[in-house]
This record gives structure tokens, C-alpha cells and sequence, in this order.
């Protein structure tokens, strides 16, 4: 099972989530709602040049217009960009110019038009993420959503990896990953003391109960 940490705003929470097993971390920029989470370009772009190697730095991003994405990754130089703003951008030019960049699309998970949206998005990029929407945030909203609907996701999309957030924590990831059975899980507020700030005890906590729930299913 691999874990993703994001909202990450230092280097030091960085290489505290590596070090406690962290498989990538991500670092939000160019974001459609105030947070105390988002970092600019420049920051991003010395958190993810921090990183250990294997573990994969990554750059999510709101912005839906392709030439921004581009030059948010020339910038930030991800190994992974995340598009969390609800629409995949056409991504054919940030392969031809980063071919080493992997692309995953969020598709909100709400009601039946869920599998939809996740079937157009699945030919275009490398790995699809379920996360929870609210009226005010596309992401990190600490919210849940109805699990049976990602793991209908999953099971329609059987070679596309499929990674489970929205409102995961220590005490319900495991519940989550028996239910959906992703490829991987991505978790924000749920590790965090306050916004833009993670406890080591709870990136403990999440990333060995993640790990130990996918031995079992």
C-alpha cells in the first residue's frame, strides 16, 4: 500500500513523513481557495528537491490551463503532478515537453456521475484520485465520502491505479482500504495538528496502520 502526505509546507515534515515511510508527498500549488497549506512555487519546489530518492515528490495544483501546469512543473520539477481542480486539462504538451512527469487526474466522488467522470479521465493520465468536495474546498476538506462508490470506481477501472482520499485518518484508514481496496491513499488534514503543520504521530500512526490493513485484504 503506498502513502501519500500532503498539504506539506516545510522541509522538515518532508523528510519527518520519508523517514517515518511515506511514499510520496505532495505540495500544494496554485490553489482556487485560500489555505494555509498552499506554498508558492519557489518553496515547492525546495520541499520536493529535498526528498529522498523513491520517494515521489508532487506537485498538486488547482489550475486547469495547460501552458500554467506546464510551467508550474518547470518550476517545481515534480516526479507526479496532481490536477485537483475538477477538469484534466488537454496534457498531451506536458508530456511531450516532462515525459518523465507522471499525471493523475482527481475526480470528486458525488453520486452515480462519479464513474463517469472517472472513465473520461482514466485514458489520459497515469492514476486517478477519489477525494471529497465541499461548497467552499476541492480538497483537503477532512470529509469522507460514500466508499461503495470508489470501489465501484476501482473495479470499473481495473488497470488504472486508483488512489482513495478524502477524510482518512489513523482510525478509519484501514476500514477504507478493506472496503475500496486502492492502490494507494492520500492523506492531508487527517495527519495534521493544524492547517499547513503535520504530527509525527499521526503520519505514524496513518502510514503503519495503511500499510498493515493491505497485508490483510
Amino acid at each position: 500500500m503506498r502513502v501519500k502526505i500532503c498539504g506539506v509546507t516545510t522541509p522538515a515534515d518532508a523528510a519527518l513523513a520519508a523517514r517515518l515511510g511515506a511514499d510520496a508527498v505532495g505540495v500544494l500549488v496554485g490553489l482556487q481557495h485560500p489555505s494555509e497549506d498552499g506554498v508558492d512555487p519557489e518553496r515547492a519546489a525546495g520541499i520536493v528537491g529535498a526528498l529522498p530518492p523513491f520517494v515521489a515528490g508532487t506537485l498538486v495544483t488547482h489550475r486547469t490551463e495547460s501552458e500554467e501546469v506546464r510551467r508550474l512543473c518547470r518550476l517545481v520539477r515534480p516526479q507526479v503532478v496532481q490536477l485537483h481542480g475538477g477538469l484534466v486539462p488537454d496534457v498531451s504538451a506536458l508530456r511531450r515537453e516532462l515525459p518523465t512527469v507522471r499525471v493523475v487526474a482527481c475526480v470528486h466522488v458525488d453520486g452515480e456521475r462519479t464513474l463517469d467522470d472517472a472513465r473520461r479521465a482514466a485514458p489520459h493520465v497515469d492514476a486517478i484520485v477519489l477525494d471529497t468536495k465541499t461548497a467552499t474546498r476541492i480538497g483537503g476538506t477532512g470529509v469522507t465520502h460514500d466508499w461503495s462508490i470508489s470501489r465501484r470506481v476501482r473495479e470499473a477501472l481495473p488497470m488504472t491505479p486508483i488512489i482513495l482520499a478524502g477524510g482518512l485518518t489513523p482510525d478509519n484508514v484501514a476500514r477504507a482500504i478493506a472496503q475500496v481496496r486502492p492502490y494507494a491513499v492520500d492523506v492531508n488534514s487527517g495527519v495534521s495538528v493544524r492547517r499547513g503543520v503535520k504530527s509525527a504521530e499521526l503520519m505514524e500512526r496513518f502510514i503503519r496502520a495503511a500499510k498493515s490493513a493491505a497485508s490483510t485484504v
